[in-house]
């Protein structure tokens, strides 16, 4: 087992800003945290280092449409006019394809600042809507795409059967995505044998939403989780609550509290739209509420009551959803953003006198890391997925301790970050992933290609 060692004036630990801080590297996971050490001399010396923040939600093919939707060709243009588009162009996507898109968006976001991804994975079938020779064909592609870029990954099937609440039969713009439950097991087993090879790799499941599972088919699937993360779209939309209480009577986040055993494993993507009691429920029941602030804007879906459910001691993640821009540093932005626009006030996330930047980005490492499955942060027996900030960066002149988190989240620009680890292996260098050149040539044909046909 090779050891590697990294020193750094000074670093985010657990228990707060230390300086001079040797860190050793075995098997890919931090052995030894050592503030107030001496640099030994094989140590790579560095400014400031910071744990690799979890991305708990992406799509990763949704990547390669990104910007191609900001046209307006309908009298009320929403998420589910996007999702038109997003379906014409899922149904070209190759197996090849989806491990190129994927390595290009998973390079992306080694770049910017995320180290482990958590995959909501729901393109299944091929274009006919045959499953391939293999029903895992294509996570294994998502899996392959990880490997290549190096990114941690937790693999989430999702489990789709239908286009509506109450069992509606799926259209022909989800025949990619369509499982039985039996088909399902199937495909987690499928994904499990997917990342056996991938170092700190997760298998969890995902029931689509409300819309796609009925409740026998979300007892039975859940069956398959165990001690597993388990992730849900839900509230997302104005529409889809409405829908909601027309088929029963409820909205989604309530429906879900009273008919599933949502627990610590759960993570509520979204729940944009829920009233003072749903968030209240979904704090006590200690799942984590995954917010994708950069798709929710760019698809106009709403804002998540962010201080309210903080005051109930909410628990939070961030996740770059559709990919139309990967940031670590702008989804904490926009989160922030979002609330003071909408509450007419600045730093509401954080108490009185506490660093807005610090607490965010502490939410979003603790929050992402739990619903990912995997322990996070630069302490002992976590895996060595860690970043630094460049210290010759004009937005942090002279700044220290918290104050270079609030700088880093919302004065930061392009360059700001240095270099990244995953998992031990130097995958970023100076802002540049080493693998870019062919990562980059191969997405170029590929895109080429798709939006040519």
């Amino acid at each position: 087992m090779s050891t590697t060692y990294l020193h750094f004036d000074t670093a985010l630990l657990p228990s707060g800003w230390a300086q001079n801080v040797r860190i050793r590297i075995g098997g890919g996971v931090i052995r030894e945290v050592e503030p107030g050490a001496d640099p030994v001399p094989e140590a790579e010396r560095h400014g400031i280092g910071l744990p690799g923040m979890p991305n708990l939600h992406s799509h990763a093919f949704q990547r390669g449409f990104a910007g191609l939707a900001e046209r307006r060709a309908h009298a009320h243009d929403d998420f589910w006019t996007w999702r038109d588009i997003m379906y014409r162009f899922v149904d070209r996507i190759t197996p090849d394809d989806l491990e190129a898109i994927s390595a290009l968006a998973y390079m992306e976001m080694l770049e910017n600042g995320f180290t482990h991804v958590g995959e909501f994975h729901y393109l299944h079938r091929a274009p006919d809507g045959a499953f391939y020779d293999d029903p895992a064909a294509m996570a294994c592609r998502i899996a392959a795409a990880a490997e290549i870029s190096g990114i941690g990954l937790t693999l989430l099937p999702v489990f789709y059967a239908h286009s509506g609440f109450g069992g509606a039969p799926p259209h022909a713009g989800q025949k990619r995505f369509i499982s039985t439950p039996d088909e399902f097991a199937k495909l987690v087993e499928g994904s499990v044998i997917a990342v056996a090879s991938l170092t700190n790799s997760r298998v969890g499941i995902a029931p689509h939403s409300l819309r796609a599972v009925t409740k026998p088919e979300l007892t039975e699937i859940l069956s398959l989780a165990r001690i597993s993360p388990i992730h849900i779209h839900i509230a997302e939309q104005t529409r889809e609550v409405e829908d909601c209480r027309a088929w029963c009577g409820k909205s989604p986040v309530t429906w879900l509290m009273e008919n599933a055993p949502v627990d610590s494993r759960w993570c509520l993507v979204h729940a944009t739209h829920v009233d003072e009691a749903e968030l209240r429920a979904i704090a006590a029941s200690g799942a984590v509420a995954g917010l994708c602030p950069i798709t929710e804007a760019n698809l106009g879906d709403g804002v998540f009551p962010l201080g309210d459910f903080l005051a109930h001691s909410g628990r939070i993640g961030i996740g770059s959803d559709s990919n139309v821009y990967i940031s670590a540093a702008e989804e904490l932005r926009l989160l922030e953003y979002a609330q003071r626009l909408n509450c007419r006030a600045r730093n509401v996330a954080a108490s009185v006198t506490a660093s807005t930047g610090r607490f965010v980005f502490d939410a979003a490492i603790a929050g992402g890391a739990q619903a990912l499955g995997v322990k996070s942060g630069l302490d002992v027996g976590s895996a060595a997925d860690i970043m630094t900030l460049d210290a010759g960066h004009a937005a942090l002149a002279c700044r220290a301790g918290d104050a270079l988190l609030d700088s880093y989240v919302f004065a930061g620009s392009g360059g700001i970050i240095g270099d990244v680890w995953r998992g031990g292996e130097k995958l970023v260098s100076n802002g540049r992933h080493v693998r870019k050149d062919g990562i980059m040539a191969r997405y170029r044909k590929t895109l080429g290609r798709l939006l040519s046909s």
